[in-house]
């Protein structure tokens, strides 16, 4: 299994009017995990994007266990548990600073796809950089 972890600040923006983060920002926070955990396996998803391959959200979850506020420091941690095939999985958890309770968790699902929308393999290089990934380490992020 292959995990990052991104250290993020809540800001204003990111909250609605109780003073909660809004329920949909949490995909946004999985987003800034996947890139992340992916850049640091040395397939950023810009590259792939210039060699024409896309990863579309074909299928989305989160479980919110206890809400955020303004300001708190949350850890995104991103897991990928198996290599791509068709499509990737990545699973997340959203904790608190001293990572002693999760705020919530998830996880996206995403099919390969090329400029015209058409499924396609997953490039070899992003397949081997998985795959060694799985086979041999586990990868902790902190930004």
């Amino acid at each position: 299994m292959i995990t990052s972890e991104l250290l993020l600040r809540v800001s204003y923006a990111d909250t609605d009017q109780m003073g909660i983060v809004y329920y949909a920002r949490y995909f946004e926070y999985f987003e800034r995990g996947r890139t992340e955990l992916l850049r640091e396996l040395g397939v950023p998803y810009s590259e792939m994007e210039k060699k024409g391959i896309s990863l579309p959200v074909i299928e989305a979850y989160c479980e919110y266990k206890k809400g955020i506020k303004y300001d708190e420091i949350i850890i995104i941690k991103t897991y990928l548990k198996d290599p791509p095939t068709a499509w990737i999985r990545m699973d997340y958890e959203v904790l608190n600073e001293t990572k002693d309770k999760v705020l919530a968790k998830g996880y996206t699902r995403h099919p390969f796809v090329n400029q015209h929308g058409k499924p396609v393999r997953p490039p070899k290089e992003f397949v081997k950089q998985i795959t060694a990934g799985l086979l041999g380490y586990e990868k902790k992020i902190k930004l």
